[in-house]
């Protein structure tokens, strides 16, 4: 030990221990020897700062042996770097008696800076006057350097993901958002709503587990396409949608020894609006040919079908006129004439059967209903505004997907439409609306289709399904439309009604009411 030391030890050993009989003392050679071997350094000033001792870790951090530091300032160790108020609180705080913590940037003895975190205790005597400081600090330098690191990629990561170019959304277990970019809050500001990952996700539908303890790592679903409905004139907006699990380490003590950690979704989704804006002038384009030739076929399939039927009426007549004159004689040759007509008749009734064009064999798909109406609103643009009727689309943001036959639905949703058109193009009638709505009911889909039209009798409401039954002017139409429209429903395992609107509308105007099983 060196010839200070002895000092130290004195100065260590100048405060007599107080205890009760009884009471376990510490040894004064423990104590000291505790102080010199502690793994932080360590130095005791007098009032004014001037060094009268310093441990071994003291000198490993700063460079300064014991007798290079003893009856020197603690302000040897200044960088002058550090901001004078700092050095005001300190002496603020230790001249009245009161500990102070704080960083300063000091300088070891071959001139390297770095960052102490330092604790000043003043020691008093028994009567309460300061006569020493004991001063505590660690190096802090690759602490600073680790924070430093992390605040800036913390800073460079929120900068990139607030400045990406697409909707980012961090879930909780509860599909909670906990963390959102700046294209999400705009997409929220947008759609006028408060969170719309809920959208997303029902939009993806049940592609994923969404229960914690199956989730796995990785991607949870992959370039999954959703489309957005709104309400009014606005046109959809679609959506690449991925979603990816992220685990986190849960920062609890509890989860020192035994790691947990909880999952979290990070759902990015990259608007491809302006793409599928592109692909359906193109699918518009091609469907307005397809439906242009279905409807012509449905005209000619509507005529051959009403012929046959007003045809079969007389052919019926024959048949028991010829049956009748059979049972009065055997050879009555009036009776074998009828016969002779009545089998030119049938061969000619079937002929005409055979040329009704058969509906085409459909694969069944899936199939996005508001897409469906959107798209028989699009090829009806035209008629609509020549009717001069208003239309109000209020679809259900975003609605699962329904299992048929999409051509089908869509020849079911456009005779609908055309019927509303027709009892609203009334000469005379100035109320003109189409009210177009769709939701979810439990495992349903329910399509709602309103015009403010005359209406449609109550007992009438049942008989408009009955094939070639019309309540339009003849000639115009066979009655076939209904008909056609409640068996592509049943085709698909739905129910399809008629009714009045509630009492206290506006106009007398007519109700139907679709609802498609989502799973047939």
């Amino acid at each position: 030990m060196d010839e200070k030391k002895p000092e130290a030890k004195q100065l260590l050993q100048s405060t007599p221990a107080r205890c009760q009989p009884g009471e376990a003392v510490l040894d004064d050679h423990v104590f000291f020897h505790a102080v010199e071997q502690a793994d932080i350094a360590i130095s005791i000033t007098d009032p004014q700062a001037n060094i009268l001792y310093v441990n071994p870790s003291f000198s490993r951090v700063t460079g300064y042996t014991s007798e290079e530091a003893v009856g020197c300032n603690e302000s040897m160790l200044s960088n002058k770097t550090t901001p004078p108020e700092v050095y005001k609180s300190l002496w603020r705080n230790i001249s009245r008696g009161q500990a102070w913590t704080g960083r300063l940037v000091n300088r070891r003895k071959n001139g390297t800076r770095y960052l102490a975190e330092l604790t000043i205790t003043p020691v008093a005597d028994d009567n309460g006057i300061i006569v020493n400081y004991l001063g505590l600090h660690r190096d802090l330098t690759d602490m600073h350097r680790l924070e430093c690191k992390v605040r800036n990629q913390m800073s460079l990561i929120e900068s990139v993901v607030d400045g990406a170019p697409m909707v980012l959304a961090l879930l909780d277990e509860n599909d909670r958002v906990v963390l959102d970019n700046q294209e999400y809050k705009k997409l929220q500001s947008d759609l006028n709503m408060e969170e719309p990952a809920p959208l997303f996700l029902n939009g993806i539908g049940s592609g994923f587990d969404r229960h914690p303890g199956a989730r796995p790592s990785g991607h949870a679903f992959l370039d999954q396409e959703v489309r957005i409905d709104r309400k009014g004139s606005g046109g959809p907006r679609w959506f690449s949608c991925s979603g990816v699990w992220v685990k986190v380490d849960d920062d609890h003590a509890d989860a020192f020894f035994e790691a947990t950690a909880t999952t979290y979704l990070l759902l990015v989704a990259k608007e491809t609006t302006s793409l599928r804006a592109q692909q359906e002038k193109a699918r518009m384009a091609a469907l307005q040919a397809l439906v242009a030739e279905e409807e012509r076929i449905n005209a000619l399939r509507e005529s051959l079908s009403a012929a046959v039927y007003q045809l079969e009426g007389p052919l019926n007549m024959i048949s028991s006129a010829v049956g009748m004159l059979s049972r009065r004689s055997k050879d009555d040759p009036m009776a074998d004439a009828l016969a002779e007509a009545l089998k030119n008749g049938e061969e000619a009734l079937e002929k005409l059967r055979g040329m009704i064009p058969r509906p085409s064999a459909a694969a069944s798909a899936s199939a996005n209903i508001n897409e469906l109406l959107r798209s028989v609103l699009d090829i009806s643009t035209p008629r609509l505004l020549k009717a001069g009727i208003r239309v109000a689309w209020k679809p259900q943001a975003t609605l699962p997907p329904v299992n048929g036959y999409p051509n089908s639905l869509m020849t079911l949703f456009k005779s609908l439409v055309d019927n509303a058109v027709d009892a609203m193009s009334t000469r005379g009638w100035r109320e003109r609306e189409l009210i177009l709505s769709t939701r979810s009911v439990g495992t349903d889909i329910e399509v709602r289709i309103e015009d403010s039209g005359p209406g449609i009798p109550a007992d009438l409401q049942l008989k408009v399904f009955e094939p070639f039954f019309t309540t339009k002017q003849q000639g115009s139409h066979m009655g076939t439309g209904l008909a056609i429209a409640q068996q592509i429903v049943m085709d698909h395992g739905g129910t399809i009604t008629i009714e009045s609107p509630p009492a206290g509308h506006a106009a007398p105007g007519c109700v139907v009411h679709v609802l498609l099983p989502v799973t047939r």
